[in-house]
């Protein structure tokens, strides 16, 4: 039976201080468990204090992306292995986000071409994680348009295939897949739990033909979009979905509490 799975991704927000501040109210609300994993991906700059708070404890640090190389001329890059160095445990990839696909648009769109993540950088972060035994999540999701042309399936269909290529189902045996609708990113909306759950089952179809039966039925799917304490129960309980990749939520204490809880 797969672990029920909660992680916190606080993009780009809190300074040290206030980092500090929410894990340690974080470990007072959260009672050790081990029924669900609990992770948290703060910005680079704070996973050091993240990751130290969380020493000794059962909760995870991940960080929010990676660079595919091992080193050199990447200026403002980071690699697998200094994430490794910091005692990361996952790390998000092809979030919508990085791949210029928002939900709610926040920057100038003739600035869109500055986020260009693809399916092949996104498979070859993945490659780079996994050489360093780090688990990656992998986002995917349509957008408003795409869901409305009945695109939905084919779009998450071709992400998986072209993250994963050429990645065996015994590598990614631990990896996790986010189901990241974009149209409720930082929008408010959330997907339908029936549908959310839907979309998840056939993603865990799709790996299926892609790694193999045995990795797939391994594999967490999480449901991302606009996740809080008020949905998290009755999203939580739906029968493809494993846990969720939460934003916003995950930046107040007690809103995150209640949401693993949930879980």
């Amino acid at each position: 039976m797969r672990k029920k799975l909660v992680v916190g991704n606080w993009k780009m927000n809190m300074t040290q201080r206030e980092a500090k501040a929410v894990v340690e109210s974080l470990l007072l609300l959260i009672e050790p468990t081990t029924e669900v994993e609990v992770g948290i991906c703060p910005t680079y700059l704070t996973i050091e204090t993240v990751s130290q708070l969380f020493r000794r404890t059962r909760f995870h640090v991940g960080a929010q992306d990676v660079f595919w190389g091992k080193a050199g001329a990447f200026t403002g890059n980071i690699s697998a292995a200094m994430l490794k160095d910091l005692e990361c445990h996952f790390c998000i990839v092809g979030h919508s986000e990085t791949r210029g696909r928002f939900g709610k648009l926040e920057v100038p769109e003739s600035t869109l071409s500055y986020f260009s993540e693809t399916d092949e950088t996104v498979n070859l972060k993945i490659k780079a994680l996994l050489y360093q035994s780090i688990h990656p999540i992998l986002c995917v999701g349509e957008t408003l348009a795409e869901r409305e042309a009945g695109n939905t399936d084919a779009v998450i269909q071709a992400q998986l295939k072209g993250a994963l290529d050429g990645i065996d189902g015994a590598e990614f045996h631990d990896g996790v897949v986010a189901y990241e609708p974009v149209w409720a990113i930082g929008t408010g909306k959330t997907c339908d739990s029936a549908e959310a759950s839907r979309v998840c089952g056939m993603i865990r179809q799709s790996l299926a033909k892609i790694l193999g039966p045995e990795p797939a039925e391994a594999i967490r799917i999480l449901y991302g979009g606009s996740v809080k304490a008020a949905n998290a129960a009755e999203l939580f309980s739906q029968p493809h979905i494993d846990g969720g990749l939460v934003g916003g939520a995950s930046l107040v204490a007690d809103e995150f509490s209640a949401i693993v809880r949930s879980a």
